[in-house]
C-alpha cells in the first residue's frame, strides 16, 4: 500500500510553526494518516474528533472509530503545510507530491485550441489520468468543469480548507466510480469562527507572470452558538507568460529555447543503418517561411521578404526530411506557445448550520466560482507548402509570375508560410463558472445501545463552460482570399471565385511583409470565431452511517454503511461554422449564412467544436467492516478491513468494487505492516458515452486489400462497460522506536491493472477487429453497400489495459537543536516515488504495449521526489526544498544506435540519442510572526532559474514538457496572513 503517500502527507505535513510547537510538547507523530490522531500541527481536536469522542474520519474509509487504523494509505496535507509553500492556487502545491503525476493546469495545454481541458486545474494520481482520480469536497463530489465530469480545484473555497487526504490506493468500494488511482478530499472548517485573510503578490526573475491573490473568510456563531455562520471570498490573477511570436527567442529574455525537433531521416538512409530519429537544435523547417516559400519546382527557395520583395531562402545545413539545422529561423512558430495562461479565478463560498440538539445539525452550503483563462497557442496559422499558387495570382511580383509561367506545367506552385502578416494571434477564452448548493444533515444518535454516527446530503450543482476563440481564420475563406486575379472590367484585384465574390469574399497578399488588407482580413476571420457552449448538472444524493456493532475478541467491530443515488447531464452547442449550419446554436451570436462554407462544419483553422448531449443516471449501495482479529502482548495488534459496494447504471449496467486489507501493529518496536487488494471501477463518462458527432471522409482498406471510400463518423459509444482495475499494495512503517524517537520510515509497494480501459480507435482498426472476428466493432462497421453509403463510426471500446507498479519511499527526522549547543529545531523530510512500470497495452492486433515509466515526454518519471529541510525559532522560520526527477527516454519503445541501426518498425523506431536528462529545482522559503496573529512570508521558487529540458518532438512543438519541468523560471512572492 501507498504508506509513502501516507508519508507525503507527513512528509508536507510540518509547517515552521506546527514543528516549533510540537518539538516541545510531543514526539513526532507516525507517517501515517491512518493513525487517527491529529495531525502534530494542529493541536486542537479536529471537527471530527470534537463530535464523537475522538474519532477521526480519514478518506480512506468510511470507518469513523477510536483506534481504527486503515489499511489504505493516506496523506493529509494541513492547511499550515499548504500555507508554507506559498502558492497563488492550493492545485500548484498539490501538484507538487510524487504521488500525483499527469495533471493538468494552467502551464499544460497551452498548445491547444480545441481540446477543452485549457486552464482546467485537475488532478491525476499514479499517471493514470485525471480520469481516474476522483477528487471531493468534504466526501462529496463536485460537478464536473469538463464533459469527462473531472472537476476544476481552481473552483474549490481554498482558504477555508483545513485539510487535504490524498488516498493513493483505489477507493471505489468507499467512493464509488473514478476512485482507480485514488481520491483527493479537500476538509473544509466547518465551524470555523472569527476572521482571517490572505494577501499575496508576486513576479518571475522575467518580470512578467505578475500574480495577485486576496482571500477572506469570516465566521460567528448565533442564538447561543445553534446557529453558525461562515463566508469566504477570494480572487486570484495571474497576467501569464505570452508569446514572443515568431522565431527563435523565448519570452521576456529567456535564453534556453533552441528550436528543437527531431528529425527523421529518409528510407535510404534508413536502409543504409542510420537511425530514423535525430534530435537537433536550431531546427528550420522546410516547408514554409515567416512571409512565404516556394516549396517545389525550379522557383523552390524563393522566399518573400519586405514590399513582397522574392530573396533566396536560407536552408541552413544537415537538411533531411522535414528540417535543416540552422539558416532563417525568423519563421519559425515553436517559441509562439504561451508558457502560462492569463488566469483569474473568483470563489464565494457559505455554510449556514443549525445545531438540532448537541450531536446533530442540518446545513445549507453554497459555491460559486469562475475560472477564465487566456493564451495563444501559436502565432499566425502556418501552412506547411500545402498551398497552390496560380502563376497569374495578381499578387505574385512579375519576375516570380514570369518565371511560374514557364516553369510549371500545372500553372500553380507549392508554398507554404507562417502567414507573419496576420494583425493577432489566435487567442483562446476559457471561462468556467460553476454554481453548486448542498443542503444536508450530520450527528449521531443511540440504537440498540450503541452510538452510531451518519450524515446525508443532497446536491445540486452547475458547470457551465464557454470557449471562445479570436482571431483564427475559416479555412475554405482563407483559400478564397489568397486566389486573387485581377478583374479583367475594372482592374481591381479580386477573389477568383465569382461565388466567393458573391458572398462577400475580400483578396488577401501573401507574398512578403506586406500590411494586410483589412477588409480581406475581416472576411477570413470574423469577429464571431469558434465557441462552444457546454452546461453540465449534476444531483446528487448520499446517506452514509457508522458505528460500532459489537464488542469483539480483541476491539469493537466497526460498521459503515450508505447508499448514493446520482445523475449526470450535459448538453454542448458549437457554432454553426464549426458544428454545422442545421444544428444552430441557442447561446451563439447570428453567423451569417455562406453558401462556400461546409454546411457540416470543420470549417475553422482550429476549434472546430460540435453538439452533443446525453445523461446517465447510478443507483450504488455499500458496506465496509473493521474487524479487529488480534490484541496481544506478545503477537501485537491487528485489524480487518473489508468493503463491498454494488452500483448500476442507465447507460454501463451493473458494477462492483470491493476492498479487502489488514493492518498488524507487529510486536517489534515501531514496526507496523499493512496489506490491501481491491476492485475498483471507472464507469464511461458523458463524452465517451454521447460524445458530439464529426463526420469526415475517409479510405479504408478492406480484407481483400481494396481500398474503399467511407464516412468516418466519430461518435460516442453507449455500449461501453465500466473500466475494472485490482489494486494491491504492501507497506512497512517504521514509527518512533524507542530508539529513535524523531525518526520515521515508511516504504509502500503498489501495483494497480486496469483492464476494460475506454481507448478510442481509428476507422481502419475497427475495420481490421471486424474482420479478425471482434463482433461488438462490426455494428460500427459498413463497408460492403454501394458507393457513397459506406461508413465507419469511430469510437472508442473496451479493449486496452493499464498497468503500473512502483514503489513509495518518505522518511522524516526532527530535532531540537539545542541539545548540540544551537538555536531552533530542524526538521528533515523527504518523499519519493519510484515508477517501476507504467505499461499502456492498446489490446488491439498489430499494437503492442508501451513502457511510459520514465519516458519524459509524458507525465511518469521513473523517480519523482520531494525533500524539505526546515528550520525554527522564535518568531522566524526557514525552509529548503527540493524538487527532483529523474534522467529518462523520449520513449522505452526506441532502438538507440549512431550506425549499423536494424531498420525501424513502426513499433519500435531507431534514434541516434535516448537519452533525456532530469532536474532538479531548489525553492526556498520564509516566515516571520509579525504579532501573534499576523505572519509575514517570503518565497522564491527555482531559486537558481533552472531552465526546463528541451524535449523535441516529431513536430515544431514548443519542444519543452510542463507536465514534468518547471516552464516559468524563478519566481518571487511575498504576502501577509492573519487570523483572529
Amino acid at each position: 500500500m501507498r504508506l509513502a503517500v501516507a508519508s507525503a502527507c507527513s512528509w508536507l505535513a510540518l509547517s515552521a510553526a506546527q514543528a516549533q510547537q510540537t518539538q516541545q510538547t510531543q514526539p513526532i507523530q507516525p507517517a501515517d494518516a491512518a493513525q487517527a490522531t491529529p495531525a502534530p500541527a494542529d493541536p486542537a481536536p479536529t471537527e471530527a474528533a470534537a463530535k464523537v469522542d475522538n474519532v477521526v474520519t480519514v478518506s480512506g474509509s468510511r470507518i469513523a472509530a477510536r483506534g481504527f487504523t486503515q489499511p489504505t494509505p493516506t496523506s493529509t496535507l494541513t492547511a499550515a503545510d499548504l500555507d508554507k509553500v506559498a502558492k497563488p492556487n492550493m492545485f500548484e502545491s498539490l501538484i507538487e507530491l510524487p504521488a500525483l503525476q499527469g495533471s493538468t493546469g494552467r502551464t499544460t495545454s497551452t498548445f491547444s485550441t480545441s481540446s477543452g481541458i485549457q486552464g482546467l486545474s485537475s488532478l491525476s494520481l499514479r499517471g493514470l489520468g485525471t480520469l481516474r482520480t476522483l477528487t471531493l469536497l468534504d466526501g462529496q463530489r463536485v460537478v464536473g468543469a469538463n464533459v469527462t465530469g473531472v472537476t476544476d480545484v481552481s473552483q474549490f473555497p481554498q482558504l477555508l480548507v483545513k485539510r487535504v487526504d490524498v488516498v493513493t490506493g483505489g477507493a471505489s468500494a468507499s467512493y464509488g466510480s473514478d476512485a482507480i488511482g485514488g481520491v483527493v478530499n479537500f476538509i473544509t472548517d466547518k465551524k470555523f469562527t472569527g476572521f482571517k485573510f490572505n494577501a499575496e503578490g508576486g513576479m518571475t526573475k522575467y518580470h512578467d507572470d505578475k500574480n495577485g491573490t486576496l482571500q477572506a473568510a469570516w465566521g460567528k456563531g448565533f442564538a447561543d452558538d445553534r446557529l453558525h455562520v461562515s463566508v469566504s471570498a477570494e480572487i486570484t490573477k495571474e497576467n501569464g507568460i505570452d508569446s514572443p511570436g515568431f522565431g527563435e527567442v523565448g519570452p521576456n529574455g529567456r535564453d534556453w529555447y533552441k528550436n528543437p525537433a527531431l528529425q527523421e531521416s529518409t528510407p535510404a538512409m534508413q536502409a543504409a543503418g542510420l537511425p530514423r530519429y535525430t534530435s537537433i537544435l536550431h531546427a528550420q523547417h522546410i516547408q514554409y517561411a515567416k512571409y512565404g516559400l516556394i516549396t517545389n519546382g525550379p522557383l523552390k527557395g524563393t522566399a518573400f521578404g519586405p514590399g513582397g520583395n522574392p530573396y533566396p531562402f536560407q536552408y541552413g545545413s544537415n537538411c533531411v526530411g522535414n528540417f535543416c539545422i540552422g539558416g532563417d529561423l525568423s519563421g519559425s512558430v515553436g517559441a509562439g506557445t504561451n508558457l502560462a495562461m492569463n488566469f483569474k479565478r473568483q470563489v464565494a463560498y457559505t455554510r449556514v448550520s443549525w445545531d438540532l440538539d448537541a450531536d446533530n445539525e442540518i446545513y445549507l452550503t453554497a459555491n460559486w466560482a469562475q475560472v477564465k483563462s487566456v493564451f495563444s497557442p501559436n502565432p499566425g496559422a502556418a501552412k506547411q507548402g500545402n498551398l497552390s499558387v496560380r502563376c497569374d495570382n495578381a499578387y505574385l511580383p512579375a519576375s516570380i509570375a514570369a518565371a511560374c509561367a514557364s516553369g510549371y506545367p500545372s500553372g500553380a506552385m507549392s508554398y507554404g508560410t507562417a502567414n507573419a502578416e496576420f494583425p493577432a494571434n489566435i487567442n483562446v477564452h476559457p471561462t468556467r463558472t460553476q454554481r453548486r448548493v448542498v443542503v444536508g444533515a450530520d450527528g449521531k444518535f443511540s440504537l440498540f445501545g450503541k452510538d452510531w454516527s451518519y450524515d446525508a446530503y443532497a446536491e445540486h450543482g452547475e458547470n457551465t463552460t464557454v470557449l471562445e476563440v479570436h482571431d483564427i481564420t475559416l479555412n475554405p475563406r482563407y483559400n478564397f482570399a489568397i486566389d486573387a486575379i485581377k478583374d479583367p472590367a475594372t482592374g481591381q484585384i479580386v477573389c477568383r471565385s465569382a461565388a466567393a465574390r458573391a458572398a462577400g469574399c475580400q483578396p488577401i497578399n501573401i507574398f512578403g511583409n506586406v500590411p494586410i488588407n483589412m477588409a480581406g482580413w475581416n472576411y477570413i476571420a470574423p469577429v464571431n470565431g469558434p465557441m462552444q457552449h457546454t452546461d453540465s448538472t449534476q444531483n446528487v444524493v448520499s446517506a452514509n452511517v457508522n458505528g460500532d456493532v459489537m464488542e469483539g475478541w480483541a476491539g469493537p467491530i466497526s460498521l459503515a454503511f450508505g447508499a448514493e443515488w446520482r445523475r449526470e447531464e450535459y448538453s454542448v452547442y458549437g457554432d454553426p461554422y464549426g458544428a454545422g449550419v442545421s444544428t444552430q446554436s441557442p447561446y451563439s451570436p447570428s453567423y451569417p449564412a455562406d453558401p462556400t462554407l461546409s454546411a457540416t462544419g470543420d470549417n475553422w483553422f482550429a476549434g472546430n467544436y460540435h453538439n452533443g448531449q446525453g445523461a446517465f443516471n447510478v443507483r450504488e449501495a455499500y458496506v465496509e467492516l473493521n474487524i479487529p482479529v488480534l490484541k496481544s502482548a506478545t503477537w501485537g495488534e491487528a485489524n480487518v478491513n473489508v468493503a463491498d459496494r454494488e452500483e448500476k447504471y442507465s447507460t454501463a449496467g451493473k458494477a462492483r468494487a470491493w476492498k479487502l486489507g489488514a493492518t498488524w501493529k507487529t510486536p517489534v518496536d515501531g514496526l507496523r505492516l499493512r496489506a490491501v487488494s481491491s476492485k475498483d471501477v471507472r464507469a464511461p463518462n458523458l463524452s465517451e458515452l454521447f460524445a458530439a458527432t464529426t463526420v469526415t471522409n475517409q479510405a479504408v482498406n478492406n480484407a481483400q486489400g481494396t481500398s474503399v471510400q467511407i464516412q468516418q463518423r466519430n461518435v460516442g459509444n453507449p455500449a461501453l462497460v465500466p473500466e475494472n482495475a485490482r489494486n494491491n499494495s504492501f507497506g512497512i512503517v517504521l514509527s518512533q522506536p524507542s530508539w529513535a524517537r524523531n525518526f520515521n520510515l515508511s516504504v509502500d509497494y503498489f501495483d494497480i491493472k486496469v483492464k476494460n480501459v475506454i481507448n478510442s480507435l481509428s476507422a481502419q482498426q475497427e475495420v481490421d477487429l471486424c474482420n479478425a472476428g471482434y463482433q461488438q466493432v462490426c455494428s460500427a462497421v459498413s463497408i460492403n453497400g454501394p458507393a457513397g453509403t459506406n461508413y465507419v463510426q469511430a469510437q472508442s471500446f473496451n479493449f486496452a489495459q493499464l498497468h503500473t507498479r512502483g514503489v513509495d519511499f518518505e522518511t522524516a527526522y526532527r530535532m531540537n537543536l539545542g541539545d548540540y549547543g544551537m538555536p531552533g529545531n530542524l526538521t528533515l523530510r523527504g518523499l519519493a516515488t519510484r515508477t517501476i512500470h507504467a505499461i499502456s497495452d492498446p489490446g488491439v492486433p498489430g499494437t503492442v504495449p508501451s513502457e511510459g515509466a520514465g519516458n519524459m515526454t509524458g507525465n511518469t518519471p521513473k523517480w519523482k521526489a520531494l525533500v524539505s529541510e526546515s528550520w525554527e525559532h522564535g518568531k522566524l522560520g526557514l525552509t529548503l526544498s527540493q524538487r527532483w526527477i529523474s534522467a529518462g527516454v523520449y520513449s522505452n519503445e526506441y532502438i538507440e544506435c549512431q550506425t549499423n541501426c536494424p531498420l525501424p518498425t513502426a513499433a519500435h523506431p531507431t534514434i541516434y540519442d535516448n537519452h533525456i536528462p532530469g532536474a532538479t529545482y531548489v525553492d526556498f522559503g520564509a516566515t516571520y510572526k509579525v504579532t501573534p496573529q499576523i505572519t509575514a512570508y517570503a518565497k522564491i521558487d527555482n531559486l537558481a532559474d533552472r531552465a526546463p529540458v528541451l524535449v523535441p518532438q516529431t513536430n515544431l512543438s514548443y519542444g519543452i514538457n510542463p507536465a514534468l519541468y518547471d516552464v516559468i523560471g524563478r519566481t518571487y512572492r511575498v504576502g501577509v496572513r492573519g487570523s483572529f
